[in-house]
């Protein structure tokens, strides 16, 4: 059955270093998870946030606004809006913004939940 959901019925997700909304998941009867992600500018001597990583699925991200530099497993892609980057289950990833403005994105997830692993490898810089 087709549902509408206005960006005001967005879940809030706690999520550090990002504003995260869950248009669609699960928890709202759908199969798959759509979220719009912000990520402010970074403020001056800001730690960066460390990689994280799905196990249990892949993400696409979507670029909307801005700019920014999704760090994957050690490689660094440049990303502007128009862009897309689909990253295989865990694979440690991070995206950081690059611009002056902040950068939104629409992430999906073809799983209705998944899990989220945190940690630094090293390799990541927010």
């Amino acid at each position: 059955m087709a549902t509408r959901v206005t960006l005001g019925e967005a879940a809030e997700l706690n999520l550090p270093g990002r504003r995260s909304r869950e248009i669609v998941s699960g928890a709202s009867g759908a199969h798959s998870t759509l979220r719009l992600v912000e990520i402010a500018v970074p403020e001056p001597g800001a730690a960066p946030r460390p990689p994280h990583w799905h196990p249990d699925s892949e993400e696409v991200i979507h670029v909307l606004d801005g700019a920014g530099i999704t760090w994957v497993e050690g490689a660094e892609f440049a990303m502007a809006p128009g862009d897309t980057i689909r990253i295989g289950p865990g694979e440690r990833h991070v995206t950081r913004n690059t611009g002056a403005v902040p950068l939104r994105l629409l992430c999906f997830f073809p799983k209705p939940e998944f899990r989220l692993e945190t940690g630094d490898n090293g390799g990541g810089n927010g």
